[in-house]
């Protein structure tokens, strides 16, 4: 028998997941319990991606994780302090906050949320007070027999949020859920599983922030499986501002219904390296959806972005930016699909992927992909690399401003649409004073 990719990490964590099948006691039984065992018995079968794998082509994550991670070793006990959490929220927003601290849900430092319309539990909790709903959505989305890292996430699931909107309700303020590792003993490596179930007409903001605290090096990987009834509007924030030695994956799945609006904002800032992948289904006429995504890189840090956007149905409508700047030796990846069905009349789809190099070292490898079986379509993708434009750095120069300066002004100009299409001010700020430090350093 021929040895499976990510061997090593497989016979590392079946011991763990023999152990997390007996804490689980009478839940072991459960319909969601069965889901979790064939999504293990999948990622046994498979293994972890290997190097020709096409979808993990330019990361190899597997080796990666294998040569820096130790899926044996026991997580210390999380000793964070208040100021700690604090220091990772966003200033000034005014949000319905929700910690997990090494994937655990953290009551002492969580908001007590009580809003009409909105009932919002740990996965934990939701597991054993309305089992039945977690298992109508859990797994349903987020195909595990087609990605491993989505096995594993599915196998371990056990912390997270699950969020349920009512129909007609309007959620004023956005709900951040802060995830933070706390690497100053041992590595944290944790999995995290959220479900966000918009009902019909509803409205709901969800931001995700990633922080890990400490030096020791991390691995997370998240799940978020979004449903989006028909006439909801629902928007995801992702920030993922993490430390130099964090590997981190990130799968986010959504399905939406008929005239139902749908926007990502994926913000991606620093780690090892990072993967996140966006997956959208557009299952209803008069559907939108919105991705917008930047990625400001430094040192050796590798992102990965890879989206699909899959239009089943007529009169659809979806729209994709993403922009990238690279310095020092970092690497950018960036992966757009999108897939418009026989079925799929009259689909408005766009995609454009813009990236700047700012030394020799840095590199980006993007593919933008169409296709397409319908024949009354609009549809565009397209990609550009380059350098800063020497005659504008000149031009800058020539009025004084310093070399310096000068390329900071340009960076922020190539990455103001993103930023402007944050909408909420708060996040503008905190993304903009950290592309601020980072430009003119």
């Amino acid at each position: 028998m021929d040895k499976l990719s990510g061997q090593s990490i497989l016979d590392a964590i079946t011991d763990r997941f023999e152990t997390f099948e007996k804490s689980l006691n009478g839940q072991s039984k459960s319909a969601i319990h069965q889901v979790r065992k064939h999504a293990f018995q999948t990622l046994k079968e498979n293994g972890f991606p290997a190097p020709k794998d096409e979808e993990y082509k330019f990361t190899n994550l597997t080796k990666a994780l294998e040569k820096n991670i130790d899926f044996r070793s026991t997580s210390s006990t999380p000793s964070l302090s208040a100021d700690q959490v604090a220091s990772v929220k966003i200033p000034s927003l005014d949000a319905h906050n929700i910690v997990f601290i090494n994937g655990e849900f953290s009551a002492e430092y969580s908001d007590d949320i009580n809003v009409q319309g909105l009932a919002l539990n740990s996965f934990e909790q939701a597991s054993k007070k309305d089992a039945d709903n977690v298992a109508s959505y859990f797994g349903k989305q987020a195909n595990y027999e087609k990605d491993a890292f989505i096995a594993l996430n599915t196998a371990f699931s056990q912390n997270g949020a699950v969020i349920n909107v009512k129909d007609n309700a309007v959620i004023e303020k956005p709900i951040a859920l802060y995830f933070i590792s706390d690497a100053s003993e041992n590595q944290p490596i944790y999995n995290t599983r959220n479900i966000m179930v918009v009902g019909k007409s509803a409205q709901v903001t969800v931001l995700e922030k990633f922080d890990t605290l400490g030096s020791a090096k991390s691995f997370t990987n998240a799940v978020n499986e979004i449903f989006v009834a028909e006439n909801a509007h629902a928007k995801y924030f992702k920030i993922e501002n993490d430390a130099d030695a964090t590997y981190h994956i990130s799968n986010v799945n959504v399905a939406q219904e008929r005239n139902s609006h749908f926007t990502a904002n994926t913000i991606a800032l620093n780690g090892a390296m990072v993967r996140n992948n966006l997956d959208i289904k557009l299952n209803g006429e008069g559907c939108e959806a919105h991705m917008n995504g930047l990625y400001v890189l430094g040192g050796k840090t590798h992102v990965d972005n890879h989206t699909t956007v899959d239009h089943t149905m007529p009169n659809a409508y979806s729209n994709e930016l993403y922009k990238g700047i690279m310095d020092d030796k970092s690497k950018g990846v960036f992966n757009g699909k999108i897939f418009v069905r026989k079925d799929a009349q009259k689909t408005n789809a766009f995609q454009s992927n813009k990236n700047i190099l700012m030394t020799n070292d840095a590199t980006v490898n993007t593919k933008p992909q169409l296709e397409i079986w319908a024949d009354d379509v609009k549809c565009s993708h397209g990609c550009t690399t380059g350098q800063l434009d020497k005659d504008a750095l000149f031009y800058l120069q020539a009025r004084g401003i310093t070399k310096e300066r000068a390329r900071a002004i340009l960076l922020h100009a190539f990455a103001s649409d993103i930023i402007e299409n944050l909408e909420i001010k708060a996040i503008q700020d905190y993304v903009e004073e950290i592309i601020t430090a980072r430009l003119e350093k």
